[in-house]
């Protein structure tokens, strides 16, 4: 529902879960999909998203829609990231001291799916510097792409939907408290167009380093 505390925040309420649905779903989709992804705040922006629909009057029935929406969305980067990894042969283009795209990462990652396969995927989804690699190294790795597909559609299944009914069910508890609702979502936006702004300067900076090829070991079925 749309109360007094929202008022503040006139035109972001005004604009209504159709700017948050354009948000999140871009948002999910790169941070899965390309490199870019790296750097962008997908965990808080889910769940920033999650508490602007608490201060909406049909923010209950979009916050259901838009959690299949970004399952979607996260399910159809992870294949785009798979299949820019496979069109690459097994050697993955990284960056030489870059704070992500570096060897040392794409080789834990490979690693990570050498030893754990499925269980690998499934988890990568939690953390968000992996979430980003796991889909180009399993292309590249050529992991079994039905066991790959599997597992990245039941991490999606768990994770856009519970960050964004957090954040839904917490707006609706701030909802009741007038005075609070103000700051916590002038603060949640604020970071997250800041975090935002700050990664696509740092992914500038990173893809300003010179060139490394990492050679990415096959992952047996």
């Amino acid at each position: 529902m749309v109360t007094t505390a929202a008022g503040s925040f006139g035109p972001l309420v005004s604009a209504g879960p159709a700017l948050v649905w354009v948000v999140v779903l871009v948002f999910v989709f790169i941070e899965c999909a390309v490199i870019l992804g790296l750097f962008l705040p997908g965990d808080s922006m889910l769940i920033t998203a999650g508490i602007v629909l608490a201060n909406h009057a049909s923010g209950a029935g979009h916050v259901w829609a838009l959690s299949v929406g970004a399952m979607i969305a996260a399910v159809c980067g992870n294949q785009v990231g798979y299949v820019i990894g496979h069109r690459t042969g097994n050697r993955i283009l990284a960056r030489k001291g870059g704070k992500y795209l570096n060897y040392t990462n794409l080789h834990k990652v490979n690693l990570l799916l050498e030893k754990h396969g499925f269980w690998a995927v499934l988890v990568a989804r939690w953390i968000p510097w992996v979430r980003t690699l796991c889909p180009l190294v399993a292309g590249a790795a050529k992991m079994n792409h039905t066991k790959y597909t599997i597992a990245s559609t039941i991490g999606a299944i768990f994770w856009a939907p519970v960050l964004l009914l957090i954040g839904f069910y917490f707006g609706s508890f701030l909802d009741r408290v007038s005075w609070l609702m103000p700051a916590v979502l002038a603060g949640m936006v604020a970071l997250l167009v800041i975090g935002t702004v700050l990664g696509v300067w740092h992914y500038r900076q990173e893809m300003a380093r010179p060139p490394e090829e990492v050679e990415v070991e096959e992952v047996l079925d």
